[in-house]
């Protein structure tokens, strides 16, 4: 993947628009709506959390009404397990470096240095971003064409609704089922700079004497996967 510059350059534009219209579909103006969907915040004020706050409200509703359209009959809960595999930051996040979006990112030096344009939180933020930009410019409608060219092949390959809960419910479900108490969550460590930090949670289950530590770039994502690691522990040992 092509090394994204923290400078600005006169074929950067245009290189985005060009590349905004292959990956949805939707030809943009560019100028600063563009450029700010694409600035993260290690490069100034001017950036992309708002145009992905805007986008995020966007993308939630659009993926809704298409699950609503798909799904005909489908429960509330099993529509928002779909609605979150379709939307979580894993997901975006591949959509993104598999469309090449981390080569048109503005990043400070620091963020360039440890690699940023291919993190996926930073990658499905400013896809998102991208998709608030859409919508103002272009309007609803183009935001839903560039949401389905992104995603549509993804809800026909969704699993059942069954196999989409998160680790975390799981686990208390399989305990529950046993009359077993419910696991603990504890955060054991936090590192890193205040707007790169990074969760340490461990996971435990008294009753079993079972525990599993986890890392992740939040809290809720460190205790999925510590979540994850103790049924895996239970599998191994057969509890």
């Amino acid at each position: 993947m092509p090394r994204p510059s923290a400078r600005r350059d006169p074929g950067v534009e245009s290189a985005a628009i060009a590349w905004v219209e292959r990956s949805t579909g939707c030809r943009v103006a560019g100028g600063e709506l563009l450029e700010e969907a694409l600035t993260h915040r290690s490069l100034g004020s001017r950036n992309y959390e708002r145009l992905e706050f805007l986008g995020d409200a966007v993308l939630s509703f659009v993926v809704a009404e298409m699950l609503y359209r798909e799904f005909d009959g489908a429960a509330e809960g099993d529509l928002s397990r779909y609605r979150a595999a379709l939307v979580s930051g894993e997901t975006l996040g591949v959509i993104a470096l598999e469309a090449g979006l981390g080569e048109h990112l503005r990043l400070g030096e620091g963020e360039l240095k440890s690699g940023g344009f291919r993190r996926a939180s930073i990658l499905a933020d400013a896809l998102e971003a991208v998709i608030g930009a859409i919508y103002l410019e272009l309007g609803l409608s183009a935001a839903r064409s560039a949401i389905d060219r992104l995603l549509g092949s993804r809800l026909a390959d969704l699993p059942a609704a069954s196999e989409l809960k998160d680790p975390k419910t799981r686990l208390q479900e399989r305990l529950q089922a046993r009359g077993l108490d419910l696991p603990r969550y504890e955060v054991t460590e936090v590192s890193g700079d205040p707007h790169e930090q990074r969760f340490t949670v461990r996971c435990e289950v008294d009753s079993l004497d079972l525990l599993a530590d986890a890392t992740g770039t939040s809290r809720r994502r460190a205790e999925q996967e510590a979540a994850t690691r103790l049924l895996e522990l239970m599998d191994g040992t057969r509890q």
